[in-house]
């Protein structure tokens, strides 16, 4: 079928309209629009690189005109992907969701600057030059008080080994328990930095997670401060560290860097501290053990407390597991691993058994207490310990305690073997100028000197003595406190019973409760300074009584006898009840020689640290008793020397001291000052291998006219040797 085209049409083939002289009937004159574009609008907007070429110059023209085909062929995209909000063509709550392009853009985008992040922070990191101190650990240095070396410490507590001395069982039992995947990650570890990244916003720490190769670059090139920029600066350095060295090379800085606790550093130093061999000789149970100090020496050490050892015995076993579930250890071998290997009970790489041990052992302790010094950080070493030991004063200390224990193992070896001797001088404004410990620091486990074992029998009177002075006495419950002075009159009688004002006082076991004088002397009738000078006990358990307890507890306490020692709050508290160590003793004695001010003994004056002072808390002195009646305590102690030494020194000697005794004569004291310098001396027995009972001494103290720790005491303080 053909379609007829009427002959109008043909004789216009243009198809184009023709509009009449008089317009469109019916149509309104539409007005003529002037340039610049209607009334009342904005001319249209130059295109966006012309505006940017205009604001930028010529200078980046060229490159502006490389982008603009690019930026033509995008600008649709965006443009359909700028949020329309509400959207069209949705219903209900799809008109406020952006779209899926949206979506898609703003996780393409996130994941576009988080990669430009990286690799900047990456590109910008740089591996220190330099190894921090926790990859240089150095010696502690200890100085005497004239400022000449002591003794030195650290410096076998770090060995570096090569990776192939270093057997592949320990090798794989710290990585077992450390980080399994050490020889195939990248370095770092992405589950644990994000772990570590939300415990620090949401708890307020960093936690676990970190790769061996994290581990190497905070010993040695970080601190160990627990923050997201020391994490994110560790992860970056990670990264490159794990580029530019081999995965064995990192494995052997790390397990020779790593703290293993005990003053260790490193595997080697570790295997030495702990089981006595080099770790060349360590066996897979041995090394999945050293494997779990790694996570905290502190929490895992065994020897601490019973806590440490569940803990430690559990990731032993755990780690050995986990040997076997990596293809590390067989299972045949895993089952010859059933006991636990019990560590040393301390590290024999520290005692070298010299008496200056004891005294190291005294300073360091006093110096992370009042420098606020981390046992980690002590033991990486650097620090300058001044201390406040009088080398003159501890080698004549030291001399008179080895002849007095030689002649007792001499004349009386069965009695002698059990016998400790404890001795420290302590100055008047607390320096602790020497002390002496014991004979081997190797073999014994404590420091004699720093004990807290027997009573100090009598020669505790004379805090009693200052109590009352002090506080006065009553009389009658409710009463007003009445003075007593030296010249005060008690019952010196043997066996006296003690009162209180509603009558005798009666044990538990319903006996009246009596003190007794040594000998079963009884003396009448006796002035508290005579009583004092002659070491005359019932009337100070009854001063005590009349004074109350409570004064003469607080009363040692103020002197200078630890809290702790002090016995229990009944009579025999005023007999010498209380165990004070010798350094002790000898510190409340010397705070009646500083006029009643007492100052908390000390061991270190100074530290510092590669040359830069520590701040260090030095105690200050306080008031402890009067000043009046520091004084005539000192003078009845005085008196007490002289009467007892006639012949030891010259009338006029600053010399005052008194001996003490116990009932049951399971020790024997000696405390005396001269010239501001208190000097304590005990002597005791204990069978260590049997318990800690103090036995009977048997005369190995000697006796009232040859008093072994007077001997001691006189042989210590120059000029009475």
């Amino acid at each position: 079928m053909q379609l007829k085209v009427p002959a109008s049409f043909k004789a216009d083939e243009t198809m184009q309209l023709r509009v009449p002289p008089g317009g469109i009937p019916g149509s309104q004159e539409i007005p003529e629009i002037p340039e610049g574009g209607r009334k009342g609008r904005k001319a249209p907007r130059p295109p966006v690189l012309a505006r940017v070429s205009a604001a930028v110059g010529p200078r980046l023209a060229p490159l502006l005109a490389v982008l603009a085909p690019l930026v033509a062929r995008v600008t649709p995209y965006v443009r359909r992907m700028r949020p329309q909000y509400p959207r069209p063509g949705r219903t209900g709550w799809r008109r406020w969701m952006p779209s899926w392009r949206q979506w898609l853009g703003g996780v393409l985008a996130s994941i576009g600057l988080s990669s430009l992040f990286l690799a900047v922070a990456y590109a910008a990191t740089d591996i220190p030059d330099n190894l921090n101190t926790y990859a240089t650990q150095q010696d502690n240095v200890y100085f005497w008080a004239d400022g000449t070396p002591m003794a030195r410490t650290g410096w076998v507590q770090r060995q570096a080994m090569p990776l192939e001395d270093i057997p592949e069982d320990v090798r794989w039992a710290v990585l077992a328990a450390e980080n399994e995947s050490f020889y195939s990650d990248p370095g770092i570890s992405f589950k644990g930095i994000s772990r570590a990244v939300f415990r620090t916003f949401g708890q307020g720490d960093t936690q676990g997670g970190s790769t061996i190769t994290q581990q190497y670059v905070k010993n040695v090139y970080l601190n160990q401060d627990q923050t997201v920029r020391r994490k994110f600066t560790e992860a970056m350095i990670a990264l490159k560290l794990d580029n530019q060295m081999s995965k064995d090379e990192i494995l052997e800085g790390y397990l020779n860097t790593s703290w293993f606790g005990r003053g260790t550093y490193g595997i080697q130093r570790a295997a030495q501290a702990y089981y006595g061999k080099d770790v060349s000789e360590l066996n897979a149970s041995e090394a999945a053990f050293l494997a779990a100090l790694l996570k905290g020496a502190g929490l895992y050490d065994p020897t601490l407390n019973g806590a440490n050892r569940a803990r430690a015995v559990e990731r032993w076993s755990w780690t050995l597991d986990r040997m076997v579930d990596i293809g590390k250890l067989s299972k045949a071998e895993r089952a010859t691993y059933r006991k636990f290997p019990e560590p040393l009970k301390s590290n024999p790489l520290y005692d070298t058994g010299e008496q200056s041990d004891y005294l190291v052992e005294l300073a360091a302790q006093y110096a992370k207490k009042a420098a606020k010094i981390s046992d980690k950080d002590f033991d990486l070493g650097g620090y300058q310990i001044y201390t406040t030991f009088d080398k003159e004063r501890e080698d004549q200390l030291t001399e008179a305690v080895t002849k007095a224990r030689e002649k007792a193992l001499k004349d009386d070896p069965k009695h002698a073997k059990t016998a400790h001797y404890g001795a420290a001088s302590v100055a008047a404004d607390g320096r602790i100028l020497a002390v002496y410990g014991g004979p081997d620091h190797r073999t014994q486990g404590y420091n004699e000197s720093n004990a807290t074992t027997v009573p100090a029998g009598s020669a505790f009177l004379p805090f009693v003595y200052a109590a009352g002075l002090e506080h006065g006495v009553h009389k009658s419950r409710d009463g007003e406190a009445t003075p007593v002075t030296g010249e005060s009159l008690y019952n010196g009688d043997d066996d006296v019973p003690v009162t209180t004002p509603e009558g005798p006082y009666w044990d538990r076991s319903g006996k009246k409760v009596a003190a007794s004088n040594d000998g079963d002397k009884s003396y009448g009738q006796i002035s508290l300074h005579r009583a004092l000078e002659l070491s005359v006990n019932t009337p100070f358990m009854q001063l005590g009584m009349d004074t109350g307890l409570d004064k003469v507890r607080a009363t040692a306490e103020a002197s200078g006898l630890l809290s702790s020692s002090i016995g229990a709050q009944v009579p025999a508290l005023s007999m010498g009840s209380s165990t004070p160590s010798a350094i002790r003793m000898a510190s409340g004695y010397s705070t009646f020689a500083a006029a009643g001010k007492h100052t908390e003994p000390y061991s270190v004056r100074q530290i510092t640290h590669n040359g830069t002072k520590v701040a260090l808390d030095l105690p200050k002195p306080r008031r402890a008793v009067g000043a009046d009646v520091a004084e005539e305590v000192t003078s009845a102690l005085t008196d007490s020397f002289r009467t007892a030494h006639p012949d030891a020194a010259p009338a006029t000697a600053e010399v005052a001291g008194k001996s003490g005794t116990t009932q049951n004569d399971t020790a024997a004291w000696y405390v005396g000052t001269h010239r501001s310098v208190s000097t304590a001396v005990v002597v005791y027995r204990i069978d260590l291998g049997k318990s800690l009972e103090p036995l009977p001494l048997e005369g190995v103290a000697g006796t009232a006219d040859d008093s072994v720790p007077y001997g001691i005491w006189s042989g210590a303080m120059s000029p009475l040797g």
